[in-house]
């Protein structure tokens, strides 16, 4: 288990180091100013130009990506353009609120996307399976934008039942952010709801269809007790890669979701920043959910690997 992990832990800075240099240098060639978008369109030239010396603007590319590069080894994210202030405080802060709702939205969506694909299965190619379906495949092509708004007028303007901004404020308890957090995660619960129930299904039948299930069919045991003890074992197997893939989209793709609800999250940081030319900000984000989402997937692929004997005999594990 070390030398595998060791061997991922260097598949990892590898692909974060490949995505230094795209982020770094995708941000470079951006059109536009930084000096000017902080100084606006009636600034003098000369006074953009002195900004973008103090800035650090017009230093050559290599040398910049090697000063960008040497305080992140060293847990410096930067001082951000916009701001001039440390890129650090922002991006942790945006980071935490991204994962609260990531983590809500996943909590709802993942035991009842798992479970209605796991009942579309059981009775494939009947109305409970073409209900479940076409509800998955509805719900997933409609935009958060329009979701949002739809939970909006209904749960928030009309009834009152919860609060139209995901912001609860400084010294709120749990609970509040909680409620507060609850509309903005149910549009991700639609988007996702479909997608993950349609993976549960087909690993569900292809374990069903299996050898080993079959097997312990003949064998006498209970339906229930094979549905649990072979089915669903194999059956989340390709489901946990999906939930996975789709732990950078939680964390950094919330743009829409996050402006419609006021709510500060690393999603709205980056597309900010990138309005704004402020590129240690856009820079950092973007390798900061990259990180995040390396790490789960390396968490997705040891659960794997904990939970299918054969896949520990191919990495060498067992």
């Amino acid at each position: 288990m070390g030398v595998y992990l060791l061997r991922r832990l260097g598949l990892m800075i590898l692909t974060l180091w490949i995505l230094s240099l795209i982020v770094f240098f995708a941000g470079q060639v951006l059109p536009g100013d930084p000096g000017r978008a902080i100084l606006g369109n009636l600034a003098s030239q000369n006074a953009v130009a002195v900004l973008d010396h103090q800035l650090g603007v017009d230093k050559p590319l290599l040398v910049k990506y090697g000063n960008w590069i040497g305080g992140l080894l060293h847990g410096n994210l930067g001082t951000s353009y916009t701001y001039r202030a440390a890129v650090g405080p922002f991006v942790r802060a945006a980071l935490i609120n991204s994962l609260k709702l990531a983590v809500l939205a996943f909590v709802i969506v993942v035991p009842l996307s798992i479970l209605g694909g796991v009942v579309s299965a059981l009775f494939a190619g009947r109305w409970v399976d073409r209900v479940i379906s076409i509800a998955g495949l509805s719900l997933a092509t409609v935009p958060e934008f329009v979701s949002g708004i739809v939970l909006i007028v209904i749960f928030g303007v009309e009834l009152k039942w919860l609060p139209v901004s995901a912001a609860a404020g400084a010294g709120a308890s749990d609970l509040q952010q909680f409620r507060h957090l609850i509309l903005p995660a149910i549009p991700l619960v639609f988007v996702l709801f479909g997608y993950i129930a349609r993976m549960a299904r087909a690993g569900t039948i292809e374990a069903l269809n299996s050898d080993y299930t079959r097997t312990a069919v003949l064998k006498g045991m209970p339906r229930g007790l094979v549905i649990r003890r072979h089915v669903l074992r194999n059956s989340l197997l390709p489901t946990i890669t999906v939930i996975a893939t789709q732990t950078g989209y939680l964390i950094g793709g919330l743009v829409v979701v996050e402006t419609l609800f006021n709510y500060q999250g690393i999603g709205g940081l980056i597309y900010k920043a990138a309005q704004g030319k402020d590129f240690p900000m856009l820079e950092s984000g973007v390798l900061v959910i990259g990180i995040v989402y390396v790490l789960a997937t390396l968490a997705a692929d040891l659960l794997l690997i904990w939970l299918n004997p054969r896949l520990r005999s191919e990495a060498g594990l067992s």
